[in-house]
């Protein structure tokens, strides 16, 4: 739960360097550049160059969202969760969160997939929170890795399978170490040459997504 809570504040600033340009960006943004919206609409959520207005932030969010940016999107999904600006209500989340991880936003991918394994705004759906976390966890988010080798783990969501979990539990605590308990256990279930197997065909993996991330780079 922690993830969906604080979540909505990660998004890249753009530094806000520029913030102290504030005024060039809310003039774009009554213009209708929905980049300029979204950056508004972090701005008030934050108090950074602005006071802090939860309800103007979601306001700034809104008119983006509506314009189809997922991050904006996400981050209306964000504050229904948290009710900062709006009404608590978890229902109206997952209908934004949906909006951006079609899309292919990889945090709201992970925030859906939690509200499923939650059961707050839908009906609880393991195997449905296995879908999306898988999504965001193949765009190499470890927090969602984590999520899917404890599902193979429990059998939560998806048969128990201790070479699965493994597999995505060593991606995740390859990059952060406080999953390596979890890999370790699921480990523990394994005989050394499966665990060298899933080694190997971490290391390919990990190999081709780099891959995949340097083609999308401009």
């Amino acid at each position: 739960m922690k993830k969906i809570l604080l979540v909505a504040m990660t998004i890249m600033l753009c530094s806000f360097a520029f913030c102290a340009d504030i005024d060039s960006i809310k003039k774009a943004a009554e213009q209708g550049d929905a980049n300029a919206q979204l950056t508004l609409g972090v701005a008030y959520s934050l108090g950074e160059g602005v006071p802090q207005d939860y309800k103007e932030s979601v306001k700034w969010f809104r008119k983006a969202a509506e314009q189809g940016d997922a991050g904006a999107q996400f981050h209306i999904g964000g504050a229904y969760v948290q009710g900062k600006g709006v009404p608590q209500d978890y229902k109206e989340s997952v209908k934004w969160y949906l909006k951006a991880a079609e899309q292919g936003h990889a945090d709201a991918q992970f925030s859906l997939g939690f509200v499923y394994f939650l059961g707050k705004g839908v009906p609880q759906d393991y195997k449905e929170s296995v879908k999306w976390f898988r999504k965001a966890a193949e765009q190499g988010d470890s927090n969602a890795q984590f999520q899917i080798g404890a599902a193979y783990s429990l059998g939560k969501g998806v048969p128990q399978d201790y070479s699965e979990a493994y597999f995505w539990l060593n991606l995740a605590a390859s990059l952060d170490s406080n999953y390596a308990k979890w890999r370790d256990n699921a480990a523990a279930n394994l005989a050394p040459s499966k665990i060298e197997e899933v080694q190997a065909r971490c290391k390919k993996w990990s190999e081709d997504f780099e891959k995949r991330k340097a083609l999308k780079k401009p």
